[in-house]
């Protein structure tokens, strides 16, 4: 089995390979995101351990180009970073899990028993409705060539509709599923995300495509539709 560590902490590095090492696996270290992304592309490990915290660009970057090149390794994000907002920045860019410093090597190494019996996570499928297409692993959007950039909760909303394409999904539903907190009844925050999609997927186009069903909710067409005059 062959691992990647990636640490720009001397130390830390020495005792993951050493300790690695002597539990029978073939260790790899990178110290800075250019060299894991290069080694990763050239080798086919079987786990990735990547700190977030290092020179050039960091952990969750050096992950998120991993995926957008189609390599699927696990990879366990090892970091002395604790804040829930880092941790989920790390998993959205396609890390399978999370382990925060300081750190048992018995957890660490049984962590890395469990990513390697799970094996390498399939692609996410590129969702796609007539010529708009949304790719999860690499968190964009396009219509036809043109790259249309969204926010984290329209990312998420587009998501949404493009999995359930041609369906009406009602307010209730929408909010249920795209967002992790109670939207006070008769609040607008769906409206408004809706239309702020629209602005970005179909007036630059003169198209329709998400369309409003009144008094039952949203759709997306399977085809967009061209605009009205």
């Amino acid at each position: 089995m062959r691992v990647l560590v990636v640490e720009d902490d001397r130390r830390m590095a020495d005792m993951l390979r050493r300790g690695l090492t002597e539990e029978g696996y073939s260790v790899d270290v990178a110290v800075d995101g250019q060299d894991a992304v290069w080694m990763a592309s050239e080798v086919d490990y079987d786990v990735v351990l990547l700190d977030i915290s290092l020179p050039g660009f960091d952990g969750v970057e050096v992950c998120r180009r991993l995926r957008a090149s189609d390599l699927w390794a696990p990879v366990l994000m090892v970091t002395a970073r604790t804040a829930v907002d880092d941790r989920v920045r790390g998993l959205d860019a396609g890390a399978d899990d999370y382990l925060a410093k300081p750190f048992s090597f018995v957890e660490l190494q049984a962590r890395i028993r469990a990513l390697i019996r799970r094996g390498a996570s399939p692609r996410p499928t590129v969702l796609s409705a007539g010529d708009l297409q949304l790719n999860p692993a690499t968190r964009s959007v396009r219509r036809g060539d043109v790259v249309i950039e969204l926010s984290a909760k329209e990312f998420e909303l587009l998501k949404l509709f493009m999995q359930h394409v041609d369906e009406v999904l009602n307010r209730e539903f929408i909010v249920g599923h795209a967002w992790d907190f109670a939207v006070e009844h008769g609040s607008n925050v769906v409206d408004q995300h809706v239309a702020t999609i629209r602005r970005k997927i179909d007036r630059p186009f003169q198209l329709e495509q998400l369309e409003t069903i009144r008094g039952a909710g949203y759709r997306l067409r399977l085809e967009p539709v061209p605009a009205s005059p």
